[in-house]
């Protein structure tokens, strides 16, 4: 069961408390700077979470400055579509509501999800770079750690992607196997304790050299995880060898 902290007490608060009951995710935005546009980014990988889990969600977005620019970037990075918060009032059979904040941002009223802020410049929607490796650069860290986001940062970023989209088209040409009990274990305890997406990137990569896996296994492995990541692990699928 996920678990995230509540930045109003410190304190891990299960995600989900009524099982199969509506939970809403609202992202609380102030513009469209690399700061809310990581706010808007854990708002997408909470609601797959929790979807992951078999948890329903309702995914709002709450803001009056520079919405329009913000879902494009949002959409660039993979972030789902938002519906349009401040007036939505309560869904029908709704359990809980998360409300995705920067740090020193919004205070609603309930759970909060605190994200702290980013550094620096993020290339916009038409900035000719992989949208994915900043998706990346900011799935590498703790969402409660602020992140700086420069060149060398991106660069490295787009070199793991590159070299991971080529091997999951590799290894998508060999014999299916599933993914093993124990590395699906690891991925899920990883992503449900505070959602800790830099503890998934660590299995995958545990994985990527792992010489007791076949490489069946391994794709399997990666575009599990990708549900969760969202960094179109599969997209040279079909590829040229």
């Amino acid at each position: 069961m996920l678990r995230i902290t509540d930045a109003r007490t410190g304190e891990p608060v299960d995600a989900a408390p009524a099982r199969r009951g509506l939970t809403r995710v609202e992202a609380h935005t102030q513009g469209s700077d690399p700061t809310n546009l990581r706010v808007l980014l854990v708002a997408d990988l909470l609601v797959r979470a929790l979807e992951l889990g078999g948890t329903p969600v309702w995914v709002l977005l709450t803001g009056d400055r520079q919405r329009a620019e913000l879902r494009a970037a949002g959409a660039a990075l993979g972030v789902r579509p938002f519906e349009d918060g401040g007036d939505a009032g309560t869904g029908l059979g709704e359990a809980q509501v998360l409300h995705v904040v920067s740090e020193g941002g919004a205070t609603p009223d309930g759970v909060r999800v605190a994200v702290a802020p980013v550094h620096g410049e993020a290339p916009g929607p038409a900035g000719g770079a992989d949208p994915a490796a900043l998706r990346l650069v900011l799935l590498a860290r703790p969402r409660s750690e602020p992140v700086t986001v420069g060149p060398a940062a991106l660069g490295d970023a787009a070199g793991t992607l590159d070299r991971w989209r080529r091997v999951v088209a590799d290894w998508a040409r060999r014999p299916s196997k599933p993914v093993p009990d124990a590395v699906r274990a690891d991925l899920r305890t990883a992503w449900e304790d505070d959602l800790d997406t830099a503890g998934v990137l660590g299995v995958l990569r545990a994985v990527e050299t792992d010489p007791g896996l076949a490489d069946g296994a391994r794709f399997e492995t990666y575009a599990y995880a990708d549900r969760l990541l969202g960094l179109d692990l599969t997209r040279d699928l079909g590829s040229p060898a």
